[in-house]
């Protein structure tokens, strides 16, 4: 229960997506599992009641002033489990009732949430049949659903030096593979490309999908933590320039427009690259 109220916490105030990466290991290490899948579900059922900067105005020190994570619990409380025990004695259900909840415009309440689902959103499709992530509170509207042409990249370096190159054209979907945990090695987080895209004026006409990761400074249709990814001969590995990339958030799907038997086709002739780990990695 109280793995599943952080993430709900997590999904009301639109968190970073390494938050997915963070709590699947936490929940590990406690013998318990926690998957995309649960990350879909509570999300489904949980509005969004705060956006923070990048993705909004506000700062993590207004939601202080606003009344903290206790207001936060208070919000919430008809979709948490609050029976349980602080670390500090006493249950949250006592946190909750002593909030000072100073700000309902910065922290809103459940009837008028920003947005009737949690800010991380699960994609699937034939581009990731183990499912994506993509942080959709700090999406634009008008790239909620983006269709456009691949351009591939097999290095973060590769996708930043075509940025600052000015080669991306709006419409273009940004496929960055080999940067997963094995492929990296390690899951490269590629918030700096991520963050020239915006600062490039690109954030509302062009998307990035990779099987690296993203940081909670992460805004934009940014779709990471693809699955499998394409260093264990994951779908992206298949993708060329040019071919048409589907991003669905509503719909939470990420597909390519190519045949299954193309798709077939062309990962049995990957060949991934060869990157030999820095010493000591």
């Amino acid at each position: 229960e109280t793995i599943e109220n952080l993430v709900a916490v997590t999904q009301a105030l639109g968190g970073s997506t390494n938050v997915v990466l963070h709590l699947g290991a936490l929940a590990a290490a406690l013998g318990l599992r926690l998957d995309l899948d649960d990350w879909d579900r509570i999300g489904r059922r949980t509005p969004l009641v705060g956006r923070f900067r990048p993705a909004g105005r506000p700062t993590v020190s207004d939601l202080g002033r606003a009344g903290g994570v206790p207001a936060v619990l208070a919000s919430l409380a008809p979709l948490l489990a609050l029976d349980l025990p602080t670390a500090y004695g006493g249950a949250l259900a006592d946190v909750a009732a002593a909030a000072d909840w100073r700000d309902r415009e910065v922290l809103r309440p459940l009837d008028r949430a920003l947005a009737p689902e949690g800010g991380i959103v699960v994609l699937r499709g034939n581009l990731a049949p183990e499912g994506a992530v993509v942080k959709a509170s700090g999406v634009s509207p008008q790239m909620l659903r983006h269709t456009g042409p691949a351009r591939v990249f097999d290095a973060e370096e590769a996708v930043q030096d075509c940025l600052l190159g000015g080669r991306v054209r709006p419409g273009d979907v940004l496929v960055v593979r080999y940067e997963g945990p094995r492929g990296g090695p390690g899951m490269r987080e590629l918030s700096l490309p991520a963050a020239i895209l915006v600062g490039l004026g690109l954030g509302d006409s062009v998307a990035m999908v990779t099987d690296g990761r993203f940081s909670g400074a992460t805004r934009g249709p940014c779709v990471g933590y693809v699955g499998p990814e394409a260093a264990v001969g994951g779908p992206l590995a298949a993708l060329q320039d040019g071919d048409v990339v589907e991003i669905d958030i509503p719909d939470r799907r990420l597909d390519v427009l190519l045949a299954p038997e193309e798709i077939a086709a062309r990962l049995r002739q990957v060949s991934p690259p060869s990157r030999t780990p820095p010493e000591g990695f």
